[in-house]
């Protein structure tokens, strides 16, 4: 099989008319509890290798420079979102279409007469009814012993909403790519060259054959508890695998080449809203996004079961 140069990983909501919530350019009023403080500076953003996909954009390697800002730790989890929701009251994009897109291995079983229709081209990903992120894999799952993983079926509107409680704001891509390098200088991956080495799994990604067979060598299936494996050199966790990760930037495969590299925040406008990082589902045969300058992404009201965020704080 071929790797897909498409979003294969994250379908979109085909009643998705990119309503967007007001963005939120500066926050520092939220706690840094759970945070790592970067200082920032000049670092290399994304690569001349060509083990990517041309038309995402991801090179050339540019040295961009950025401001001092806090970053979480791990990804936003089910707890953190339970507490938002209870004292907001807050109903996602998901809760609002009342469905949202489910792997069909993930299907919980009795949530299977809830499918309502499949992706075409990308079949293996089912519209399922009652889906959202208190029921990941239809309306019969539950996230009761998942409050550790990452919460999923978060559109980027949710994940704005979420920021603005906590008192932070999403990243900018460049940020995100400051922070998943952990130090080092032009490697594929968080932790250097090798994707497994010494046959040690890094990160919760797909193996066997996609999309039929899932061996599960590195123990998951589905997300993993967000603080699973080794943490990157600047102490965070899971920044490639297990669930994609939203950025506040619009998505353009060229605007960087022309654009200020001094704290760039992306074009002014666009139809789609960047994520970073990869998932669970990401395999090299397919779509193997799980590396440090891999980048695509989605409607801003889209949201899938591999899907989540992490916030940022500005310094």
């Amino acid at each position: 099989m071929t790797k897909n140069n498409k979003a294969c990983c994250t379908p979109t909501n085909p009643e998705s008319s990119v309503t967007l919530v007001e963005p939120i350019d500066f926050a520092d009023s939220g706690s840094t509890s759970g945070m790592r403080s970067l200082e920032g500076g000049a670092f290399l953003m994304g690569t001349d290798r060509d083990e990517g996909f041309p038309a995402d954009g991801e090179g050339p390697a540019r040295e961009v420079t950025l401001r001092a800002f806090h970053i979480d730790i791990t990804s936003v989890t089910n707890r953190q979102f339970t507490n938002f929701v209870k004292d907001s009251g807050y109903r996602t994009d998901a809760e609002k279409f009342n469905w949202s897109f489910v792997f069909h291995q993930q299907l919980a079983a009795r949530s299977r007469k809830h499918v309502d229709d499949t992706v075409f081209g990308l079949e293996w990903w089912c519209k399922v009814s009652g889906t959202n992120w208190r029921h990941p894999e239809g309306p019969r799952s539950n996230i009761k012993r998942r409050m550790d993983n990452p919460v999923v079926h978060a559109s980027w509107n949710d994940a704005i909403e979420y920021c603005r409680w906590a008192g932070k704001r999403l990243p900018t891509e460049a940020e995100w790519e400051y922070a998943v390098r952990g130090g080092l200088v032009q490697k594929i991956f968080p932790w250097g060259n090798e994707l497994e080495p010494g046959g040690k799994h890094q990160c919760n990604i797909w193996q066997g054959e996609f999309p039929a067979h899932n061996t599960c060598d590195d123990g998951y299936a589905g997300t993993a508890p967000v603080r699973s494996f080794k943490p990157n050199g600047y102490g965070l966790y899971n920044m490639v695998g297990n669930v994609w990760e939203w950025c506040s930037d619009w998505f353009s495969p060229d605007f960087h080449l022309a654009a200020t590299r001094d704290n760039p925040v992306g074009p002014e406008s666009g139809d789609r809203k960047l994520m970073r990082g990869g998932s669970f589902l990401c395999h090299d045969s397919y779509c193997n996004r799980y590396r440090c300058a891999a980048r695509t992404a989605n409607t801003p009201d889209s949201s899938t079961e591999n899907c989540g965020f992490r916030c940022v704080r500005d310094a």
